[in-house]
């Protein structure tokens, strides 16, 4: 009975009609497309240039786009661009994916026992997300940053812990809308623990929300890497990152504008196909839809 239950419960997540309805979601495989470019450019990039990201040319300082083998041109010290995009774009993607999952992971864990337990336990741990959203997180992150020793994985771990909170929401109101389901009910009269009814039960059915809220995190994170590294908070010189090539390039805007043009652009693209893929998987996994 609890087999068939659970494979229910994942056929009405994702199944068929969902895939049919994502794949119909123009702007959502545009964003794919993008992305797995994006990030295969960042994976095989770096392998296939004649220069590596620390190469330095003095001779060769300041050279535009398609410049002999300077496909991107060069910054101030003569450093490709090309490969310093490619490698800075490993670490903020990273940090985005990192970032994801351990907030993903915290946000699902407080909203599950909150919304499940409900009564003292769901009250005290909710208002605990409320007092940690009455901060404005940007200040928040601007805090932890300045005051921790700067590292992609310590700017994971400072964006992961101003962003699970919206997660926990999310997952908490879907988990109080489940807890009194059929299925949930007949998990208590087959003397199931807690613990199983959380997560083997009632989760499967949560994954819809939390995929959708994961893959919107992915693009926050990535925009607020590039902030905190744009204003000197982040991933330190010579590690590149798209945050910290920006902050770079904002004294050349007059004279080499590609050196903030060509990361804001990688920026831009990685968010937007985040957010247009997000954008895609709610459409398609909005319950109401198969009633439409």
């Amino acid at each position: 009975m609890t087999a068939i239950a659970a494979n229910s419960r994942r056929e009405r997540w994702w199944n068929s009609r969902t895939a049919h309805r994502f794949m119909n979601h123009h702007l959502a495989l545009i964003g794919i497309v993008m992305i797995s470019l994006l990030t295969l450019a960042c994976v095989v990039g770096p392998h296939l240039l004649p220069y590596d990201s620390l190469y330095i040319d003095l001779r060769a300082r300041f050279a535009p786009p398609l410049t002999g083998r300077h496909y991107l041109g060069t910054d101030p010290l003569g450093r490709d661009l090309a490969a310093r995009l490619f490698m800075a774009g490993r670490i903020s993607l990273l940090v985005g994916f990192s970032a994801m999952l351990l907030s993903t992971l915290i946000g699902t864990l407080v909203g599950v026992v909150a919304g499940y337990r409900g009564g003292l336990v769901g009250t005290v741990l909710m208002r605990a997300v409320d007092g940690f959203l009455s901060f404005p997180s940007i200040f928040l992150v601007l805090a932890l940053a300045a005051a921790l020793k700067p590292s992609p994985i310590m700017i994971t771990v400072v964006i992961a812990a101003t962003s699970w909170m919206e997660v926990a929401r999310i997952v908490e109101a879907e988990v109080r809308s489940l807890r009194e389901r059929e299925f949930v009910l007949a998990g208590r009269m087959l003397g199931l623990s807690a613990t199983h009814i959380m997560f083997r039960e009632i989760l499967p059915n949560a994954m819809g929300p939390i995929i959708v809220a994961a893959t919107l995190t992915v693009a926050r994170a990535i925009l607020m890497e590039a902030y905190i590294s744009f204003l000197g908070y982040g991933i330190q010189p010579p590690l590149p990152s798209w945050g910290n090539m920006l902050n770079g390039a904002q004294q050349y805007l007059g004279t080499a504008p590609w050196l903030a043009i060509i990361p804001g652009a990688a920026i831009t693209i990685a968010v937007t196909s985040f957010n247009f893929i997000g954008d895609g998987l709610r459409d398609a996994l909005d319950v109401r839809g198969d009633h439409s």
